[in-house]
């Protein structure tokens, strides 16, 4: 019986030379973007009964320790400042502020192909947190943090196709002044990647310098404020229900300057969140709401991120268990309540309690990552690299995250079904007319790319395959691929007269 036309001969060569070949942008089976929002672990019933706590919680309780500017703003939005120095919310103020927020958020790059649209349930994986060690998977110990690890981290994410931004993930340690720390991060991160960036600031009168750079950076301020590629990470309140003061100040000094703001309310459950998964979330909600007011009070519009991050905490012990099945529900249950708002969101998934890359740390990742994708969050925070309950970050773990990332992007996507992905036609013509397989099909060929993610340094040989190319260790591997990014010079490095510009006007710490 002559052969179907559409199967090949050579099938196993054939997948090979497709397999090497680079799929385009559109063939790729995931992408940054994809829409989630398949995992709902609240019901429509309990989200409304989330927002009425909030909203009761802002108007009954309201929040403490706003700056004077803060008052000032947030009074004559329509809040409340009662005699007891707390101010209040009414629910009319929030559903105003609500109506006047920006819905749909571009996060730019510095190349426009890496820029980020956030709105609806569309995910987006990176980078953040505030590690104050680096992880030695070498000397199985953690030292401190420096510039030049940020620098690399910057450099490993810009050609880690799965992680879509680099917020900071790491503390500057050997930069011992404050000031000269925030700037230092502000250049490592912009020299190390074209993706968007994200930092934080120590202080109000940080940010004016920052911005300096910035604009030095883009162009010009008038190209800066046109696309401004770096956010900032407000943690704006001290939970329970209290404003962080001096971070509230760099919040206005951001939104002046043109910076987008990611509104970061950080409690833990059980310590500074009530202990139960639904009021941690109603906490959270009630404080970036109150955030969100307080924004839109100082600027109509500007683009802010929801940034409910509630942390699980070991009741046993007081420890964070940000690893944990309940840090995956805390994340989700955030998720469907910045829809229920409809506003750009954040949320923590994807970092570790365990100190290494094991087998702990890639469980707890890949929990918390694929539930934080399938219900999606538009901003997955720490999604790679961080560990030890947030203290120590890990070139490695971030390479492999990578891997981790591309299969929870893929449960993102989902099961698409239609006639041709039902495939009732190529089971007829292989069992009818075929040897019963569909290996080297132009079909199966055709879905090489576009349907299956395939693990860059996840190993899936037979253990005599394993054996005979040595019994490579996963780890090791991955610090052959940090040593291989390393080597290379970075794309996203400046242009040498503006970076002796840049020089000139600041005290760099990275060598040039």
């Amino acid at each position: 019986m002559t052969a179907s036309p559409s199967r090949r001969s050579g099938g196993r060569a054939a997948r090979k030379a497709l397999r090497s070949a680079a799929p385009s942008e559109d063939q790729r089976s995931i992408r940054p973007g994809m829409e989630g929002g398949t995992f709902r672990p609240l019901t429509q019933g309990d989200m409304e009964r989330i927002h009425q706590t909030a909203l009761d919680a802002l108007e009954q309780i309201g929040m403490a320790d706003a700056p004077p500017s803060g008052v000032e703003y947030l009074t004559g939005a329509g809040a409340i400042l009662g005699d007891d120095g707390r101010i209040r919310f009414p629910r009319a103020l929030i559903e105003d502020m609500l109506a006047k927020a920006n819905r749909s958020i571009t996060l730019c790059a510095r190349d426009p192909h890496y820029d980020l649209t956030l709105s609806g349930a569309r995910v987006h994986y990176g980078t953040a947190g505030a590690a104050v060690h680096v992880v030695d998977v070498a000397g199985n110990e953690y030292r401190e943090s420096t510039v030049q690890d940020l620098h690399d981290a910057a450099r490993i994410c810009d050609v880690l196709d799965n992680v879509h931004f680099l917020q900071r993930p790491m503390v500057c340690r050997d930069i011992t002044d404050n000031m000269e720390m925030d700037l230092n991060t502000v250049y490592a991160s912009a020299a190390g990647t074209l993706k968007h960036i994200g930092t934080s600031f120590s202080e109000p009168h940080h940010v004016k310098p920052a911005l300096d750079m910035l604009h030095m950076i883009a162009g010009g301020e008038d190209k800066w404020r046109d696309r401004p590629f770096m956010s900032s990470s407000i943690c704006f309140v001290v939970p329970p229900m209290k404003f962080a003061t001096e971070s509230c100040e760099v919040m206005e000094e951001c939104i002046k300057g043109g910076m987008p703001v990611l509104l970061l309310s950080a409690g833990m459950a059980g310590a500074t969140n009530p202990s139960t998964i639904a009021g941690a979330i109603a906490q959270a909600c009630a404080e970036c709401l109150a955030g969100l007011v307080y924004v839109n009070a100082v600027q109509p519009g500007h683009p802010a991120i929801f940034g409910t991050w509630p942390f699980g905490l070991d009741l046993r012990s007081g420890a964070m268990s940000i690893g944990s099945a309940e840090q995956a529900l805390l994340t989700a249950g955030c998720a469907q309540m910045h829809q229920f708002y409809n506003v750009p969101g954040g949320a923590a998934a994807g970092a570790s309690d365990s100190k290494m890359p094991d087998m702990q740390a890639g469980w707890e990742q890949m929990c918390t990552n694929v539930l934080a994708g399938l219900s999606g969050v538009n901003m997955v925070y720490e999604a790679a690299g961080m560990h030890a309950s947030l203290l120590g970050f890990c070139h490695e773990s971030l390479i492999l995250g990578n891997d981790l990332i591309g299969h929870a992007m893929r449960c993102v996507r989902g099961v698409e079904v239609d006639d041709d992905t039902l495939a009732l036609e190529q089971i007829r013509d292989v069992c009818l007319n075929g040897p019963g397989h569909y290996l080297g099909t132009d079909e199966t060929l055709a879905r090489m790319q576009s349907d299956y993610v395939y693990p860059a340094l996840g190993d899936r040989t037979s253990p005599k395959e394993w054996a005979e190319i040595g019994k490579p260790n996963l780890v090791t591997k991955a610090t052959a691929r940090k040593e291989e990014i390393l080597s290379e010079r970075s794309r996203a490095r400046f242009d040498p007269m503006l970076d002796g510009q840049i020089r000139k006007a600041f005290n760099i710490h990275l060598p040039a």
